[in-house]
């Protein structure tokens, strides 16, 4: 099923999974879509949309009319659906219709998540994610409903929330020094608010940190003036404090010795940006060295490195100087560990920028920078086919030239490109391990802190293949425990997420489900759609499989990326026999990543099922070699049980077939 994105936070609209606009038709078509994302996902009886489209005067066929609505609207957002198929997306339901989107594919829904997710976050991390969370702000809520009364309360409720915001992400920056960025928003904001007291007091303190009192007694005077003549109240007791506070230079309103860390950054920030000429290649230099930092902290931190990187990269390109893009692209080294990009398309304007900026640099030099732009390649090009040599070979260039100039830095980046390239077939564990390792000894030596985690995180992966756990919980507790002393907050969703296989793989089948299912939890807001989409309902299907359950799911499961290996089981458990047959003999092989096992796994047990002798002779090659291991355990995070165990399954069906 192709992802629909929905849009709410301005003019109601919808796009596909690539960005393209969705035709709508005209407007009461566009009125049932919003109508049914107001209700959140639940069921709009036929007669209350009726009521809504229409009030007190309906059409005779006013019935009729909206199931046309509805059925163009499902063509519009399911145009391959097959003719009488049910829709998974725009659902009939007992007296009406829902949408079952998921929350992620709304921007009003994906705007609440943010900020809710960023109340508990420090001041560093809980800007850059409210600043994103705003960005998706088009105009008023379901602006071209305004006047229905049935978008009435979530029109304000939004609006509420976003007025808020703007003022949660003021009080961030304050608390990290920027003040100066605080009255820019601010000002316009209760320009046009100008009855929110909390804005007012929030702009009048940003100008006295910015060494602007009169300027913020003079905001404060405003203030008093617009309440009094428009609202006819008198200020609150939180405003006439903050004016009695600034008059008397009171303490607390500058920052104080906890806020010393984010006042030096402040100064400093200001600094380079008024001695740096705006066009400088150092910049662009400086802002991949800072995205290397800010993947780190998780979250939007993460999605906005990887957004910065990507403009610098091209921005550097542009200047036509292949050193300067080599340096731009090559200081990126951010530890990685899941085998699946979060952006594929990026991960792949990345490794071309990087194969050219390799073809341009001049001959024999700059071997340390050749070695970084060639394990970009092999870091960038994860989740590969299995039997791809250009990313392999990219690998190992680049860990010969770090051992060569004895480069430590180098050499974790290019041994992290080299782990992402030991997929070209099943039960691969063993050499992932010996990786792992040396990554972790080498980065403890000269504190590389970063890489020692993604060390002991591929150690805890190739130790979960062979179900060493013992092993596991040691390296879980040494990355934990270099998280907590860095602020490493990603770290955690790979521990927690560990001790959760580690549960459904020794523990009842209820007791692994429940683990999954609170691990889920962890991917919230961490800014790894490569990971996030798709686990959950994944790591659920193995568990029955490796439990001998049936396979059930609710049709409107969202496979993500594994829908294709996914989907011959589910049409088995429907009874579509054939059009498993038909999907099974053109499926094509597994990525070559942490969930080859698993994925192959699933196949195997499909192809037994619909007898497909072809398939399972594939299923049995790719799988023999992992033998002695858990099917996906080598991913850290979920298992369909031992591979021999689908090896045998394999084996009986073929004795019985041959019979």
């Amino acid at each position: 099923m192709r992802v629909v994105e929905f849009g709410v936070l301005g003019a109601v609209a919808a796009w596909s999974g690539t960005g393209e606009p969705i035709a709508l038709k005209g407007p009461r078509h566009r009125a049932v879509l919003a109508r049914l994302l107001v209700a959140r996902r639940r069921v709009v009886p036929v007669p209350r949309l009726v009521e809504d489209l229409w009030g007190g005067d309906p059409p005779a066929d006013a019935v009729g009319t909206v199931r046309t609505f509805v059925a163009g609207l499902r063509r519009a957002l399911e145009p391959e659906r097959p003719r009488r198929a049910p829709s998974r997306l725009l659902v009939t339901e007992g007296p009406g219709y829902a949408l079952r989107t998921e929350p992620a594919h709304v921007d009003a829904w994906r705007f609440e998540h943010s900020v809710a997710a960023s109340a508990d976050l420090p001041p560093a991390q809980a800007a850059p994610r409210l600043t994103e969370a705003l960005e998706l702000w088009r105009g008023p809520a379901y602006a071209d409903f305004a006047e229905e009364p049935w978008a009435r309360a979530e029109r304000s409720r939004l609006a509420e929330l976003r007025l808020t915001t703007v003022e949660r992400r003021a009080e961030a920056q304050l608390a990290l020094g920027a003040a100066a960025d605080a009255v820019v928003d601010l000002d316009a904001h209760v320009a046009e608010h100008p009855w929110r007291e909390d804005a007012w007091r929030l702009l009048a303190l940003a100008l006295y940190r910015s060494g602007r009192q009169a300027d913020a007694l003079s905001v404060l005077r405003r203030a008093r003036r617009l309440l009094r003549e428009q609202l006819g109240v008198e200020p609150g007791p939180r405003l006439n404090r903050t004016e009695q506070d600034i008059l008397r230079h009171a303490g607390h309103l500058d920052p104080g010795p906890s806020d010393t860390a984010a006042q030096v950054w402040a100064e400093a920030s200001a600094s380079y940006e008024s001695m740096v000429p705006l066009g400088a290649r150092t910049r662009l230099e400086s802002t991949a060295v800072l995205m290397r930092d800010l993947a780190v902290t998780g979250g939007g931190g993460l999605e906005a490195a990887r957004r910065h990187r990507a403009a610098a990269v091209a921005a550097a390109e542009q200047l036509g100087d292949p050193e300067l893009t080599a340096r731009v692209i090559g200081v990126y080294d951010v530890p990685a560990v899941w085998t699946r990009s979060d952006d594929p398309d990026q991960a792949d304007r990345l490794v071309g920028a990087a194969e050219r900026t390799l073809r341009l640099l001049p001959p024999g030099a700059h071997e340390s920078a050749r070695a970084r732009l060639l394990a970009t390649v092999a870091v960038e090009s994860r989740g590969t086919l299995p039997g791809g040599t250009r990313a392999r070979q990219a690998a190992h260039q680049a860990v010969a030239s770090a051992r060569r100039l004895n480069d430590a830095n180098l050499l974790v980046f290019a041994l992290n490109g080299l782990f992402m390239q030991t997929f070209e077939r099943a039960g691969l564990a063993g050499r992932r391990d010996r990786t792992g390792a040396e990554i972790t000894e080498v980065a403890a030596q000269h504190g590389l802190f970063t890489h020692e985690v993604l060390g002991y995180l591929i150690r805890l992966q190739a130790r979960c293949a062979t179900a060493d756990f013992t092993a596991a919980d040691r390296h879980a507790a040494a990355a934990d425990a270099l998280a907590e002393r860095h602020d490493l907050p990603l770290v955690a969703v790979f521990t927690t997420w560990y001790r959760a296989l580690r549960t459904a793989a020794t523990q009842p089948p209820h007791l692994g489900e429940a683990a999954y299912r609170e691990a889920a939890k962890s991917l919230a807001g961490a800014g790894m759609p490569g990971l996030e989409h798709g686990l959950l309902p994944l790591a659920l299907l193995c568990l029955r499989l490796h439990h001998g359950l049936p396979v059930t799911a609710d049709p409107h499961t969202d496979w993500g990326p594994y829908e294709p290996w996914v989907r011959p089981l589910l049409l088995l458990t429907e009874g579509r026999d054939q059009d498993a047959a038909r999907l099974l003999a053109d499926v094509p092989s597994p990525p070559g990543d942490l969930l080859y096992e698993a994925l192959w796994s699933l196949l195997a047990r499909a192809a037994i099922q619909v007898g497909d002798r072809p398939q399972m002779r594939r299923a049995q090659e790719a799988l023999a070699p992992a033998r002695g291991e858990l099917a996906g355990a080598a991913s850290g995070l979920l298992t369909a049980g031992p591979v021999a165990d689908h090896l045998d399954a394999l084996a009986a069906a073929f004795t019985v077939h041959a019979s």
